[in-house]
Parts: C-alpha cells; sequence; structure tokens
C-alpha cells in the first residue's frame, strides 16, 4: 500500500511559478512510475507527466512542454512537479499518482488545487 500526501499549491499570477511536492509513505516506492494528473472544472482528469524509476521523465500534454518538469528523489520518498511561466489555462486541481508502471497507477493523492490569475 503507497499513500500519496501533495503539497505546494496555491494562487499564483499569470507567469509565476510553483513546486508541487508528492510525499509518498510505504515501501517499494523507487521501483514505482510516478506521475501527475490535473483537473480543471468541468474536464476530464489527464496526466500531465510521469516519471520512472529510473528517473526517465516524460511530459504528456503539449501545453505544458518546456514549462513543466517533473523530477523525484527516491531517497525522500518525494516526487517534484516544477511549473513555470504558469498560464490560468493551468488552473486545476493537480494529483499525484503511482503505479507499478506506465499508465498502472493505482495510487492516488487527495490533491492540490493550482489557481493563475491573468
Amino acid at each position: 500500500q503507497v499513500q500519496l500526501v501533495e503539497s505546494g499549491g496555491g494562487l499564483v499570477q499569470a507567469g509565476g511559478s510553483l513546486r508541487l511536492s508528492c510525499a509518498a509513505s510505504g515501501r517499494s516506492f523507487s521501483t514505482y512510475t510516478m506521475g501527475w494528473f490535473r483537473q480543471a472544472p468541468g474536464k476530464e482528469r489527464e496526466l500531465v507527466a510521469s516519471i520512472d524509476w529510473g528517473r526517465s521523465g516524460t511530459h504528456d500534454v503539449n501545453s505544458v512542454k518546456g514549462r513543466i518538469t517533473i523530477s523525484r528523489d527516491n531517497a525522500k520518498n518525494t516526487v517534484y512537479l516544477q511549473m513555470n511561466n504558469l498560464q490560468p489555462k493551468d488552473t486545476a486541481v493537480y494529483y499525484c499518482a503511482a503505479g507499478p508502471g506506465p499508465g498502472m497507477f493505482r495510487y492516488w493523492g487527495q490533491g492540490t488545487q493550482v489557481s493563475v490569475s491573468s
């Protein structure tokens, strides 16, 4: 069993930055694929970025490429999402997820709100 707790969300102005953190508890964190999803009001949840155990990150939403970086620190059981040049379209609840492989996310955090004002 893995428990995930996100932090770092908040309200920023357009062009600002935030770094989200997701602290994981439980065994085998270093072997899990980790992902960040987001869900905006009235929209479906979408995968923003994911990173495998070997720290190979991918960014799954074209609109965030070049602005968002996913990373992980296995010694701290933590995954991060650095977001720069935030835009109002990035406003959403951001969720951390974990699973045994890409596309196999089984565990979810409670979410953290990111709001970007214009």
